[in-house]
């Protein structure tokens, strides 16, 4: 019987759903634990590896048999199984692409395998290509009951220099469903394929969960950071609060930043798996790495409890609060100097180019005609531009002139080769 889309019935069809779905997720974190005895548990893992490192595929891949193109049975007794369907079908479609993109797709296919294979037998990588993420060209997906939970990408979506450069990599970016139910040793395997293939960790959450509840909740978190608690070598993280925190419900505070390659989220988890009517105290605390402005070591995966407590003191406080009997060694992940005066060189040597190639005829001619005075008073008092927001003004200012200079030097060669 077909019932209106808004019923009593869907409605609690879909509370049910989420609330089975939500334990099941709590079951398998409290499975990790108990098998691990670690607290943090590792959500999200992103990595790039060279194109000219990543595994090379088996001959049956690369030289797969014919077979007709309309016959698509399995060809022996041992390609009888949904195994053996899928890989005939993987190949198949490898061998219809053109030559320029099978190595790298075989490739891909075969990294994709090997990261399916860390995670556990019910991860499989999906029969079909499809279209990439992140501006790469094509993705394998890799899937757990049907649903995508992680892809490797592969060849780029344009022909720009840095695309040209992306064209040259392959990345794989595994979703927290594909974290939460890897087989248990997952994490020991995957540091070591990403070793082996000489890959390079962009992004790593780590996750400490208080299933009945933090002393204070989440009041007790901005109360924390209020009262320098949450300082970090005597400054305190920037901070974002999302969600109803009227009524209490939905509430995220964030700290730290995305630019800077760490950010951690204390967050109403409950709230989040069970919906609306979530009766429990679930709080999470997700501590995200990325690659910005640090070097993020595979060891984050074998050892996340030592890197959890490294990123503050507030962070170890609150691990050993979670686990008092926890001995977790502090490893902090320092944010690069040499990387930040890399990007700060950067944006403000983009920021000069553009303005002398772009808009110097414009405040010339303004210059001209307006006097002075009045072309100082439309000019200044003007926000900064909004890449160059994250930086200080002393440390614009200190990039400001050598950029000038860069882009001075550069401009006046170009100008010599064109009258040659």
């Amino acid at each position: 019987m077909t019932r209106p889309t808004r019923s009593v019935l869907n409605k609690h069809s879909k509370t049910c759903a989420l609330v089975l779905e939500g334990n099941e997720i709590k079951f398998r974190l409290l499975a990790e634990r108990t098998e691990t005895g670690n607290v943090v548990h590792v959500d999200w893992v992103r990595f790039t590896c060279l194109l000219r490192n990543a595994p090379m595929p088996g001959v049956e891949t690369l030289f797969p048999t014919p077979t007709p193109d309309v016959d698509m049975e399995p060809v022996s007794e041992q390609e009888r199984t949904e195994r053996g369907q899928r890989l005939l079908r993987l190949r198949k479609l490898l061998a219809k692409l053109p030559n320029a993109e099978f190595a790298p797709s075989a490739q891909a296919m075969e990294l994709a395998e090997r990261v399916a294979e860390t995670l556990g037998e019910d991860f499989t990588v999906a029969p079909e290509l499809r279209k990439g993420h992140d501006f790469y060209r094509h993705r394998w997906s890799i899937e757990r009951n049907g649903s995508e939970v992680g892809w490797v990408g592969f060849l780029a979506s344009g022909d720009s220099p840095r695309q040209q450069a992306q064209a040259k990599t392959m990345h794989v970016n595994l979703y927290g469903t594909a974290c939460t139910f890897a087989q248990n040793g997952w994490r020991d395997h995957l540091a070591n394929l990403i070793d082996d293939v000489g890959g390079t960790l962009t992004r790593i959450d780590l996750a400490l969960d208080f299933f009945e509840g933090i002393t204070g909740g989440m009041e007790r978190i901005k109360r924390d950071y209020e009262n320098g608690l949450c300082d970090v070598a005597g400054k305190r993280p920037k901070c974002n609060m999302v969600g109803d925190w009227c009524n209490g419900k939905a509430r995220s505070f964030y700290m730290g930043s995305k630019e800077a390659g760490k950010q951690t989220n204390f967050y109403e988890k409950g709230h989040q798996l069970f919906g609306e009517k979530d009766a429990t105290s679930w709080l999470r605390a997700e501590l995200r790495y990325g690659n910005k402005l640090r070097v993020l070591g595979t060891d984050m995966l074998r050892r996340p409890q030592d890197y959890f407590a490294g990123a503050s003191d507030y962070h170890a406080a609150i691990l050993r609060e979670a686990k008092p009997a926890m001995q977790a060694l502090p490893e902090p992940v320092p944010c690069e100097a040499k990387l930040a005066a890399q990007t700060i060189e950067a944006e403000v040597t983009r920021n000069v180019r553009w303005l002398r190639d772009v808009a110097a005829p414009s405040m010339a001619l303004a210059f001209e005609h307006l006097g002075t005075d009045a072309f100082l008073e439309m000019v200044t008092n003007q926000n900064v531009p909004g890449r160059l927001r994250r930086f200080k003004q002393t440390e614009i200012r200190r990039a400001y002139s050598s950029a000038h200079h860069r882009t001075r030097k550069a401009a006046s060669a170009g100008h010599a080769f064109a009258q040659a």
